[in-house]
C-alpha cells in the first residue's frame, strides 16, 4: 500500500500519545489533530500538530489533505451534551471527507468491545467479530455502535478502505491499580463503593482504608473478564496500518486471554500487602474475547498478559509518576 503521510486524531489522549512516537519511529509523516480544549500532543520530529474540534464540519476536509490514511481515534465517553456531535458527528465528516477526496487508502476507525455488550450481557461463549451490535446502556456503547455501522455503510456504498480495531477495556500507567484497590481515584466499573453492603465493606471507605477488591458473582465465584494493556493497543495498529489483508475487516483487540478476579486480586494483594475484601455483584457476567482473527489475519500476539499489566503500574508508581488528567471514568 506505501502510505506514509498519516493522520491521528485523538493524538493527545491515551492511545493517541503512545501510538505517535510509533508512528514517527515507523518513518511516517504524522498530522497529528490536538483537540482545542483538551490535551496538548507531543511535539515530535516530522509530526504536524494541528489544533482543532472535530465538530467543526469543515475542519475534516483540511485534516486529511495530503494523507494517504486516516487513524481516527478521538472520542468522548459518558457525555450526553457532547457524544453525537464529537463522536457521530465528527466521524462522519471525516469518513465523508475522506470519500469525496478519493485518495485515502486506508481508514482505521477505533471501535470496542463495549459494542458487544461486555459484562452487561451474558456470553456462554467468546466474542468474536461477527457477534452482533448489542452495546449496554450509555452514550459511550451507543457511539461505539453507529460509528460501525456509519463505517460499514462508507464502506458498502463508497468502497472506502476501512479497517475497525475494536480495543477491549484499555489499561496504561496505573490504571489496573486505580481500578482494582479501594482509595481514589477510581477506574472503570464495578465502583466498589456502590457494593458495599456489610458495616466491614463499609468500614473501608468510611475510614479511607486502602485494600484490594475482588468481584464475586452471588454463587460465590470469581467474575472473569478481558482487558488489553495500551501497548498491545499501539501493536495492533501497528500491524494495521499499511496492512492489505487488513481493509474491509474488522478485529477483535485484547489481551492474550481472560482473567478472574480472585486470582488479580491475590497478586496485587501480595505485590501491595493489602486486604482482599469481596464484593458481591449482581450485575456483572463473564466474558472473553475470542482473538483468533486478530492473530491469524494480522498476527497480533498480545504481550500483556494482567500479571504485566499489573506489574507495569506497580512500576509506574515506584518511579513516582502521576496519572495524566482524565476526561473519563474508565
Amino acid at each position: 500500500m506505501k502510505i506514509k503521510n498519516v493522520l491521528l486524531t485523538g493524538a493527545g489522549g491515551k492511545v493517541g500519545k503512545a501510538v505517535l512516537p510509533e508512528l514517527v519511529k515507523a518513518g511516517f509523516q504524522v498530522r497529528a489533530l490536538e483537540y482545542s480544549d483538551g490535551l496538548e500532543v507531543e511535539r515530535l520530529k516530522n509530526v504536524e500538530i494541528v489544533r482543532g474540534d472535530l465538530r467543526n464540519s469543515e475542519l475534516a476536509a483540511k485534516l486529511i489533505a495530503d494523507m494517504e490514511a486516516v487513524i481516527h481515534l478521538a472520542n468522548v465517553k459518558e457525555n450526553r451534551e457532547l457524544f453525537l456531535d464529537a463522536n457521530l458527528k465528527g466521524t462522519f465528516y471525516l469518513l465523508d471527507a475522506c470519500k469525496q477526496s478519493n485518495h485515502i487508502r486506508q481508514y482505521i476507525q477505533a471501535g470496542s468491545d463495549a459494542r458487544a455488550g461486555i459484562y452487561y450481557y451474558p456470553h456462554p461463549f467468546p466474542i468474536d467479530e461477527n457477534y452482533p451490535h448489542s452495546g449496554y446502556p450509555g452514550y459511550y456503547p451507543l457511539s461505539k455502535v453507529l460509528e460501525e455501522v456509519m463505517c460499514e455503510q462508507f464502506r458498502t456504498q463508497y468502497q472506502l478502505p476501512i479497517t475497525v480495531l475494536r480495543f477491549s477495556w484499555i489499561h496504561a500507567d496505573d490504571d489496573i491499580l486505580a481500578h482494582i484497590t479501594l482509595r481514589e481515584p477510581n477506574f472503570g466499573v464495578p465502583v466498589w463503593q456502590d457494593w458495599a453492603s456489610t458495616p466491614e465493606q463499609k468500614r473501608y471507605f468510611q475510614e479511607g482504608l486502602d485494600g484490594v477488591a475482588c468481584l464475586l458473582h452471588p454463587g460465590g465465584s470469581a467474575g472473569k473478564r478481558q482487558i488489553v494493556g495500551v501497548k498491545d493497543v499501539v501493536k495492533s495498529i501497528m500491524l494495521a496500518l499499511n496492512n492489505p489483508t487488513a481493509v474491509g475487516e474488522a478485529f477483535n483487540v485484547s489481551g492474550p486471554s481472560p482473567f478472574a478476579y480472585d486470582v488479580l486480586a491475590r497478586y496485587v494483594s501480595e505485590k501491595m500487602n493489602l486486604p482482599i475484601v469481596n464484593f458481591t455483584v449482581s450485575e456483572f457476567n463473564d466474558f472473553s474475547i475470542d482473538m483468533n482473527k486478530s492473530r491469524s489475519v494480522l498476527g497480533f500476539n498480545p504481550d500483556y498478559d494482567i500479571f504485566r499489566i499489573v506489574d507495569e503500574a506497580l512500576e509506574f508508581r515506584r518511579a513516582g509518576k502521576k496519572r495524566p488528567d482524565c476526561l473519563y471514568p474508565g
